[in-house]
């Protein structure tokens, strides 16, 4: 029996199994309905795989294909299987507002340097304020047989005012346009970061003031350690976090020279004002170097890289929390407005937007190494492998950014319980090493301070006790050259107090630092006395 392969039945039967599954459940009810119009069907079955590509453009349908740009060489078109894989408009669509402000400034520039006249630029700019007008209105029709951004917007400009659109593309390539396109954006992303982070710096900053004076366990290799003030361990992170701004606020630098009017690879042999264009959209300055201005990718390899760091930072907060919320340690508890439950276990209360933070770092880590392998072996100048890195970019800012967003919403809805804390403090010898510093300051070289301290401490394991409990005899049979002083070094408060280096955990370090964070993000603190 021979059995007969009809793509149109399979077609029809899964546009059908798809739309059910959408009525029955909500969250598919939210999707775009598949193949719905304008929708191109397309009978090769691979196409009824719904990709994030072809449920997000709009293709138009067409009877005979539009003309591309650059066909002018071309005899046929390309088939609708390479159309599809070579499109980047689901994607990189959202260059436009960068897109548009290349080309006004471009046109601009072409008036002034009188390659087109007064009148064409004038078209082209009101133009292309139409164009921006619809795409945030929802009214305009993204195409993938326009390719992507570019040819999206010049092409609808052609039919919006006519020839002087067609004059547009002078003296610049898609080349030189994307990359001018993309610093704008990366330029905007790193803007928008940095503002993240402030804004969960000062949320570990007030929870910090907040929690002013509290002892906490502090850890090495997640064993007990030595005492920290809580506000000390919180303005660890917000140590971190500024150099993460740093980072990008330093990268931002880089970002910031303009590639248009590079072209292609070689520049133009036309009477254009580079210096006019990279003012006018609030670069540096122009890149020296056309084949290098169009070719490299290391600013956003940079951002991905500052980005990385910055997830490894959350990662670790996320990892401390999550351990801090367990029953085990009990020391933080968060509100019911950011925590979530279980579906079989009533009981359960999840510290689940931190886990998430530790989850999606990989993410972000995994979109550096994907833009860091696409770059790895291209020859100079252009290649189209690099139409691949707008989306790890895309994923890695949107990420990064919900990242900061909800660890500073967590900081803001999150409790430390004291009484818990407190009564934690006692395992584990945490003044230790205050003790040895005593020895030390008694003329006993440290080797040797460690030494008798280790003593002490299996003393106390042997009694189980702490250290402040052993008698003073029992300290001097240990070492003579424990004296009653001692007792001013013993206990988690003492040590605290004992602590004087600069950047340390003693109170009035910790309350400069404070003080100086206070400051800088401009805060308010309130003080006793």
């Amino acid at each position: 029996m021979t059995l007969a392969f009809c793509p149109s039945c399979i077609s029809t039967a899964m546009e059908s199994l798809l739309v059910s599954t959408a009525e029955a459940m909500p969250f598919f009810s939210s999707l775009p309905k598949p193949f719905s119009a304008p929708i191109l069907r397309n009978p090769n079955p691979a196409a009824l795989l719904i990709g994030r590509r072809s449920l997000s453009v709009a293709a138009v349908q067409m009877n005979s294909k539009e003309a591309k740009l650059w066909g002018g060489r071309f005899e046929d078109s390309v088939t609708d299987a390479v159309e599809k894989f070579t499109e980047s408009i689901s994607y990189d669509k959202a260059l436009y507002k960068h897109d548009i402000m290349g080309s006004r400034a471009h046109a601009s520039m072409l008036a002034q340097q009188g390659l087109i006249t007064d009148g064409d630029r004038d078209k082209i700019l009101e133009g292309l304020n139409e164009i921006q007008g619809q795409i945030e209105r929802g009214e305009f029709a993204w195409r993938t047989d326009r390719e992507d951004v570019h040819m999206n917007i010049e092409a609808a400009l052609t039919d919006l005012v006519g020839e002087p659109a067609k004059k547009l593309h002078t003296a610049r390539s898609r080349n030189d346009q994307v990359c001018t396109d993309f610093r704008l954006w990366c330029r905007d992303a790193v803007d928008a970061t940095v503002l993240r982070i402030k804004n969960l710096q000062v949320s570990l900053v007030n929870l910090a003031l907040r929690n002013e004076g509290l002892i906490v366990p502090g850890y090495t290799h997640l064993q007990r350690a030595q005492p920290v003030l809580l506000p000390h361990l919180l303005l660890a992170y917000v140590e971190q976090l500024e150099r993460d701004s740093c980072r990008l606020l330093d990268c931002r630098g880089r970002i910031n020279f303009c590639p248009l009017g590079a072209c292609a690879l070689a520049g133009t042999g036309l009477p254009i004002d580079r210096f006019m264009t990279a003012e006018a959209l609030g670069f540096t300055s122009p890149m020296r170097n056309s084949i290098d201005a169009v070719s490299d990718r290391d600013f956003v390899l940079e951002l991905l890289s500052a980005n990385s760091i910055i997830a490894v930072h959350l990662s670790r907060l996320g990892e401390e929390w999550v351990l801090w919320a367990s029953e085990e340690f009990g020391f933080i508890t968060p509100s019911d407005s950011v925590s979530t439950g279980s579906s079989i276990m009533p009981q359960k209360k999840n510290p689940d937007p931190m886990e998430l933070v530790r989850g999606k770092s990989a993410r972000v880590v995994g979109d550096l190494v994907s833009l860091l392998v696409l770059c790895k072996g291209l020859p100079q100048a252009y290649n189209r492998d690099l139409q691949e890195d707008k989306e790890p970019v895309f994923d890695s800012v949107k990420t990064i950014i919900g990242m900061l967003e909800v660890s500073a919403e967590f900081a803001e809805n999150i409790t430390f319980n004291q009484d818990r804390i407190r009564s934690a403090l006692p395992a584990g010898h945490l003044d230790a090493t205050t003790l040895a510093d005593y020895l030390v300051k008694k003329g006993i070289p440290f080797r040797t301070s460690h030494d008798i301290v280790g003593r002490s401490v299996g003393f106390c394991v042997s009694r189980n006790c702490r250290l402040e409990d052993l008698s003073l005899d029992e300290l001097k049979s240990i070492s003579p050259t424990f004296e009653k002083d001692v007792y001013e070094f013993l206990g988690v408060e003492n040590a605290i107090k004992n602590f004087s280096s600069y950047g340390s955990t003693g109170s009035e370090c910790v309350s400069s630092q404070l003080d100086y964070w206070v400051a800088k993000l401009e805060l308010s603190r309130k003080k006793e006395g």
